[in-house]
């Protein structure tokens, strides 16, 4: 076996987790892989993985060989289908992570697809809203919809998130459409979030932004909890678009105050700063990207 063989095996050890699951994809012997591996550490003359009979884990040295032999192989796999017009095989495990609303209403579809053109590639899908530390917890990709403050990521911008200002026909008939900011405080309100209290910030004609101060009536850490007791009339909601859009088409919620602007956020992909993004992650985020965009379908209600 050539050099490039070993750099390519040694990359499968570290995102199998193992020799073991490594050798079991691979159909080889595990002790043939064992022996690969030494045989690499012994011409490098330092050790990549530490290993006890209970885990292997990276070293020092071994995180950065990953990281440069990824990229070699990144280049290798480039010139060739450069070269042969041939298409790069993605294979190998995507671990990625996403919030739970956003994955379970938009993301279906995506990784349908991506899945069936690239049939060699696995899977590993955490659909949550919790914080998810990408490098501890051993993630490739984070979908996150937020304002971007940690250095230690870099990220790619893949849509526009705007929000709506909504409630049922129901609940406006029954305590009034407001016209103006100050028509809020007669109204019931749900929010997003258990934070005390949230702020409504909403920009007029003239570019001047005004305010508002939201005593909810119902907290909720889940959007598709609070729109569907939107609906049911329990209040006006601040809500994304993606996760209210059905509803607002079919004319179940239905916009208000709309002479003012709403702020907006943005959906990223996001990934470690100073590791080897693998092209089955580099082909997803440019995927995703693709088919969201600045007017993603959700907004065509």
């Amino acid at each position: 076996m050539g050099q490039l063989e070993d750099m390519a095996m040694f990359v499968r050890i570290v995102e199998a987790g193992s020799i073991t699951k490594a050798a079991e994809q691979l159909n080889i012997a595990k002790s043939a892989v064992s022996r690969r591996l030494k045989d690499l550490e012994t011409r490098l003359g330092s050790q990549l993985i530490s290993r006890t009979t209970r885990q292997s884990n990276l070293t020092q040295a071994g995180e950065q060989y990953y990281q440069k032999v990824n990229n070699i192989l990144s280049e290798v796999d480039a010139l060739n289908e450069e070269t042969s017009g041939a298409p790069t095989r993605i294979e190998g495990t995507l671990k990625m992570t996403a919030p739970l609303s956003f994955g379970l209403m938009h993301l279906n579809d995506v990784i349908d697809e991506y899945a069936n053109q690239h049939p060699n590639l696995n899977f590993e899908l955490d659909f949550s809203d919790r914080h998810v530390d990408l490098i501890e917890e051993g993630y490739e990709l984070a979908i996150r919809i937020r304002e971007l403050q940690d250095s230690s990521y870099q990220a790619k911008r893949l849509a526009l998130i705007r929000y709506a200002l909504c409630a049922s026909p129901e609940y406006l008939e029954k305590m009034g459409t407001p016209a103006t900011l100050e028509d809020l405080q007669q109204h019931e309100f749900l929010q997003y979030g258990l934070g005390k209290t949230s702020t409504l910030t909403l920009t007029d004609a003239q570019g001047k932004k005004h305010n508002h101060t939201i005593d909810a009536k119902i907290k909720a850490t889940n959007g598709e909890f609070l729109v569907d007791l939107a609906v049911k009339g329990q209040g006006i909601v601040f809500i994304p678009t993606f996760i209210a859009y059905k509803r607002l088409a079919k004319g179940e919620l239905v916009p208000i105050l709309e002479q003012y602007q709403l702020p907006t956020l943005n959906a990223y992909a996001v990934y470690p700063k100073n590791r080897f993004l693998s092209q089955r992650c580099r082909y997803l985020i440019d995927f995703i990207a693709e088919r969201f965009g600045d007017d993603p379908y959700w907004d065509k209600f």
